[in-house]
């Protein structure tokens, strides 16, 4: 190979609720770019973490965890230049089947990834898995891994630069992510919603940054959260204001270890406008 050649591609990485997504793109770019829980709509945006190791350049992004992409998700799947369907070790269950129904038809390489092989009490059941699978889909590549043990990450990152194409290098080599910092507060305060309040209601509220201001040593931020009604407003209060001095102190707790820096912050609940 030409030392001088540059390969830089972009990957997508799909699969349902809770098989590990934003776990993976955060052990790859070794940084906590997207957020991890164990409930259902943790990531509501395409998260882009970027891995660069010599000539090869690549560029993930982490898809929500839905049942069935919309118009919009697929989209930017189908301008990728390959997939990653990661799975929950040998379970195939009904929203596997939608989303490979889903990606078949674009005619784009996919890598069968299948997570949280350090779980199985019998590692024989992998194999008769990856047997199935490779019957099932026609795959070309199918990896098990476990993203919690890193047990066949670096293995998975060199399937997929086998796959990118001739390109320059889109971002330096520096670059982990494209999420602005602005971004990267919102969602250290929505990953304590997602922690204090009930399944369903973090991800109908949104976090905004109003403002970030460095003074009197301090980085003061202002940041709201937008309900839709009084009743989502009293949940995210709480009663004598006991979850929202929780989720503000956590996540002033959390920004300052992100940033190294003391945080003064200040969070609003307010009722969007209709």
């Amino acid at each position: 190979m030409n030392k001088k050649e540059k390969y830089c591609g972009y990957i997508a990485i799909v699969g349902r609720p809770n098989v590990g997504k934003s776990t993976l793109i955060n052990e790859i770019v070794k940084k906590n770019i997207s957020i991890t829980s164990k409930k259902k709509n943790t990531t509501q945006s395409n998260i882009t973490g970027i891995k660069t190791n010599e000539n090869y350049q690549s560029i993930y992004i982490d898809t929500p965890g839905v049942h069935c992409y919309d118009i919009k998700t697929l989209q930017i799947i189908k301008n990728t230049n390959l997939i990653i369907f990661l799975m929950d070790r040998n379970i195939w269950k009904k929203e596997d089947e939608i989303i490979f129904n889903q990606i078949k038809q674009m005619n784009i390489p996919i890598i069968y990834t299948i997570n949280k092989i350090d779980k199985l009490i019998n590692k024989n059941n992998i194999l008769s898995y990856i047997d199935i699978l490779f019957k099932k889909t026609n795959a070309t590549e199918i990896i098990p891994v476990s993203v919690k043990k890193r047990s066949n990450i670096i293995l998975l990152e060199k399937i997929v630069e086998k796959y990118l194409p001739k390109n320059q290098h889109i971002f330096p080599k520096t670059h982990i992510t494209t999420n602005s910092f602005y971004f990267s507060i919102s969602e250290i305060i929505r990953k304590q919603l997602i922690l204090f309040l009930r399944d369903e209601l973090p991800s109908i509220l949104t976090v905004k940054i109003e403002s970030i201001e460095y003074k009197f040593k301090k980085l003061h931020i202002n940041a709201i959260i937008y309900v839709k009604n009084k009743r989502q407003k009293k949940i995210v209060i709480g009663s004598h204001g006991e979850i929202i001095k929780k989720i503000s102190m956590l996540s002033r707790y959390y920004i300052e270890k992100e940033i190294n820096k003391k945080v003064y912050l200040l969070i609003w609940v307010i009722e969007k406008i209709k």
